[in-house]
């Protein structure tokens, strides 16, 4: 596993630890099928979160959440369909983005986090 994919997946476990503090409960961690991939899938009360992270070591190029294209945005909406397929639920469906900030990679202290809920549909 490359540098790079380790640093992706720290900054997703500080993502599910930030929304776990806030009360949610993490279903999935990397769900994946063949239509895409999903970082987590946290429930919140009557909502299921359908979350991708973004983990960029400064705004200088834009926030983090801009990163999230319109083709991502597709491919995740595809994942959570497929998801929900197999996992029925009562539960409302939303997309969140979680921007995770590490100017020091790893080594960052504290981790600036920003959730922003339904940040498309």
């Amino acid at each position: 596993m490359g540098k790079n994919n380790d640093l992706g997946l720290w900054g997703e476990r500080q993502a599910a630890r930030f929304l776990i503090r806030k009360g949610l409960r993490l279903l999935e961690h990397s769900y994946r099928c063949r239509r895409g991939e999903i970082d987590l899938i946290m429930e919140d009360g009557d909502e299921l979160a359908f979350v991708e992270v973004k983990l960029r070591r400064s705004d200088r190029y834009g926030a983090p959440a801009e990163y999230v294209t319109a083709v991502k945005r597709e491919r995740l909406r595809a994942a959570a369909s497929h998801y929900l397929q197999r996992h029925k639920t009562d539960k409302q469906p939303r997309f969140d983005v979680v921007e995770v900030y590490a100017p020091k990679g790893m080594d960052t202290d504290p981790i600036p986090v920003r959730h922003i809920p339904n940040a498309f549909w």
